[in-house]
């Protein structure tokens, strides 16, 4: 019988709590396709004590395909928790599975699309959502932040979502779009502003501001005492207590992410828009 294997692939941390999120995630998107879905970092993860994520020892994609591979399984579906197109898709992945391709031949892989597609506003509606639990009463003013990128097309995804969000939340807001970090030099201006350059600008270093995480999965950059909050609390020192900076929660502990990745799954079987053969 025919049976493809479906990945929900991330791109790894070593805090267990993004291995822990990332499980629930392919547990509850599982549950809405009725298939099995095995979770896999691409890096990073196997790092991760196996005590604090249950006795279960995260996966690495590449040494979980070959397992696979050596048990006779040939047939996969990755489905990419990843906003955009970026170069763990567009590079790393295609190189690891052409490198195993030279022992095993009969792999065969589909590679499902991203989450952000033109015309699905669902990424846009977890934000508000998010925006909307941590809202104060004279709140106007939104920092949709992602970690930023070398390249301009995931960069634009962050822009295409903020102007979706600030169409479900309305004039009454003013939503920007910032990044984390950004590489040095003028060709990764578009990466501009950095969250720390927006929150010291006269206009954002005073009163509430939300921090709208375009961020999948908790660990050294989004989670507790992360790097994000690190610079929140640099602006709110930088200001004498003027400024109240507020995160909102992570994209994947929201119910409607799961629905998103079961659609990306059946575009990817039917080789819809965005998916590829690797």
């Amino acid at each position: 019988m025919y049976v493809i294997e479906t990945l929900l692939v991330d791109n790894g941390s070593l805090s267990p709590a993004a291995t822990l999120q990332l499980r629930a995630v392919a547990k509850a998107m599982g549950k809405i396709i009725g298939v099995e879905v095995t979770p896999v970092s691409l890096l990073h993860s196997s790092g991760v004590s196996t005590p604090a994520i249950g006795d279960i020892a995260a996966e690495i994609l590449e040494p979980a395909l070959e397992l696979r591979l050596m048990q006779g399984k040939t047939d996969f579906i990755i489905v990419p928790l990843f906003f955009g197109a970026s170069r763990a898709l567009t590079a790393y992945i295609p190189e690891r599975v052409a490198h195993l391709r030279k022992v095993f031949p009969d792999l065969n892989i589909k590679l499902a699309p991203v989450l952000f597609q033109k015309g699905d506003d669902r990424l846009a509606r977890i934000l508000a959502d998010q925006v909307r639990a941590v809202l104060r009463e004279d709140t106007r003013r939104v920092a949709l932040l992602d970690h930023g990128s070398p390249l301009r097309a995931v960069t634009d995804v962050r822009n295409q979502l903020a102007e979706q969000l600030q169409g479900i939340l309305g004039p009454k807001f003013t939503v920007v779009a910032a990044s984390m970090e950004r590489r040095e030099g003028t060709d990764y201006d578009f990466c501009e502003p950095t969250l720390a350059n927006l929150l010291r600008k006269p206009e954002w270093n005073t009163g509430d501001v939300i921090v709208a995480m375009q961020f999948l999965l908790p660990g050294r950059h989004a989670g507790s005492g992360g790097d994000v909050a690190d610079i929140c609390n640099e602006a709110e020192a930088a200001s004498e207590g003027k400024l109240r900076a507020h995160l909102t929660g992570l994209v994947a502990e929201h119910p409607l992410l799961a629905q998103i990745l079961a659609d990306r799954w059946r575009q990817g079987i039917g080789m819809g828009p965005g998916s590829v053969v690797l």
